[in-house]
């Protein structure tokens, strides 16, 4: 199992008694939480029968945060816990603390008020979206349909993004790795490029493709589920520039379930040998 630099290194010990806890951000939007809960569901029908599993929040979704869903899978006997940070960029800080908080790693790269969990299980730490052709799939799939004139047309991802040193640089990879695998698949004029909004680069990308290049921008936002920056942030940086955007996120696509369910088998499988 590969573990991002600064996490402590899991040997390759048989699991004994798994169970799986997926960890998201959480919103006071019920909808937001139901798309997420599903598409864990979802996933839980490619798993091993009677595997535990959990589906828990960071913030705001109470009597489902992260301490509840540690509590309910060890006392179902998980001796062996697979966490899925269900976040799309390993440049979240939220990714930090909660490997810090869960014990993966001795110290937080940033400041944290999240204190140490209540763990007893082994943590065997997965890793956040980032890319991959399953991700470029979901996204291309949500804006397609505003594609009109491939000749002529340019794809650009929209992610949240970072101002703290070293998470910047990981959004920025994952991103344009993620960019990258869209062009190929998109097989527009353009390709396929990439925004973040911390620090604000879409006004200068969407002037740069549609005014010096010449082309259509389609927007792609790069986020988990519809919310405030979908609906509110980003079409407010687009106000007064050319460009097609639906607002789509990610979630609900059945792709998601997949990219989850994948990644807790090949945990699984590297170490029951």
């Amino acid at each position: 199992m590969v573990q991002e630099e600064g996490r402590k290194v899991v040997q390759a010990e048989v699991l004994r008694n798994p169970g799986v806890l997926v960890i998201s951000h959480g919103s006071p939007d019920e909808h937001w939480v139901a798309l997420v809960e599903a598409a864990v569901a979802e996933a839980a029908s490619d798993l091993p029968a009677g595997l535990p599993l959990a589906c828990a929040f960071l913030e705001t979704v109470e009597g489902r945060l992260i301490q509840d869903g540690i509590d309910r899978l060890e006392s179902q006997g998980v001796t062996d816990m697979i966490v899925i940070p269900l976040f799309v960029s390993s440049g979240s800080t939220h990714i930090d603390e909660i490997a810090y908080a869960l014990g993966v790693k001795d110290t937080p790269e940033k400041e944290t008020d999240l204190e140490r969990f209540r763990v007893s299980a082994r943590v065997l730490f997965g890793d956040p979206i980032d890319d991959g052709p399953l991700i470029a799939k979901m996204v291309w799939d949500k804006v397609k349909g505003l594609s009109v004139q491939p000749e002529r047309e340019v794809l650009l991802l929209v992610g949240h993004g970072s101002r703290h040193p070293g998470f910047l640089q990981r959004w920025e990879r994952g991103i344009a790795s993620l960019a990258a695998q869209c062009g190929e698949l998109a097989g527009l004029a353009g390709g396929a490029d990439y925004a973040l909004l911390n620090p604000d680069s879409v006004r200068s990308k969407v002037q740069y493709w549609s005014e010096q290049r010449g082309l259509d921008v389609i927007i792609a936002p790069l986020f988990l589920s519809a919310g405030y920056f979908t609906k509110v942030t980003i079409p407010s940086r687009l106000e007064g520039l050319p460009h097609r955007y639906s607002g789509e996120a990610l979630l609900p696509h059945p792709l998601a379930a997949r990219w989850m369910s994948q990644q807790i088998l090949n945990i699984m499988g590297s170490l029951t040998c």
